[in-house]
């Protein structure tokens, strides 16, 4: 096994389609399939011999929206890459999804030369569509931003809509434990709420105030 290949794996409902991906990454150079899988849970349960970089992951999964399990995923490992992909074009559907952290949409069919685009832009852009406006939008939805909140409260509520924990917060902003609790409390203060789940709830019914605009 070569380990310098970045390591995927496939979510995919449809049995029948997962020898099409095998054959797929057999053809692209640099990409190792470790793992296809029907259900979330499969490949939750999996994740810690598969390791992958990158996750394909349908939308309309047997288990579970393929969206919502983009925060389970990163709770195995905050520097995975989630990518969605599904047969619906739909503008909410793919706001949605960035909305929840995914990297990149794709729409079906996954053909080898849409994944190979995709993925080469993911490794150049860090986003799986290099299109200059996909991009500023995936980034908009990353970094909403709030006058209220301090330029540190505004990382650390970006942070937390992605599901990242307090430790996960203080690693990625090289600051302690205690640091983040610190800011989280003014978060708490200045939105009013008592806890980490009524913090998420303000903050998306802001963001949907912020997006009408």
């Amino acid at each position: 096994m070569n380990n310098s290949r970045i390591r995927i794996i496939v979510l995919e409902k449809d049995k029948s389609l997962h020898s099409v991906y095998k054959n797929h990454f057999e053809d692209l150079e640099g990409y190792e399939l470790v793992g296809s899988y029907t259900t979330a849970y499969e490949a939750l349960k999996d994740f810690k011999y598969s390791k992958p970089n990158i996750v394909l992951s349908e939308i309309e999964l047997k288990d579970m929206n393929g969206i919502d399990s983009i925060r389970l995923f990163r709770k195995k490992d905050w520097g995975v890459k989630v990518i969605m992909f599904s047969e619906i074009n739909d503008f909410d559907v793919i706001k949605n999804s960035f909305k929840k952290g995914a990297n990149g949409y794709l729409t079906k069919p996954l053909t080898l030369d849409k994944l190979d685009y995709a993925l080469r832009s993911m490794e150049k852009d860090g986003a799986a569509m290099s299109n200059d406006i996909v991009k500023k939008i995936i980034t908009n939805f990353h970094k909403k931003t709030f006058d209220f909140f301090s330029e540190r409260e505004n990382q650390i509520v970006d942070f937390l809509c992605q599901g990242a924990t307090y430790k996960m917060i203080a690693q990625k902003l090289f600051v302690t434990p205690s640091a983040v609790n610190f800011h989280i409390q003014n978060i708490y203060l200045k939105l009013d709420v008592n806890s980490k789940s009524e913090a998420l709830s303000k903050l998306e019914q802001l963001q949907n105030q912020l997006e009408e605009y």
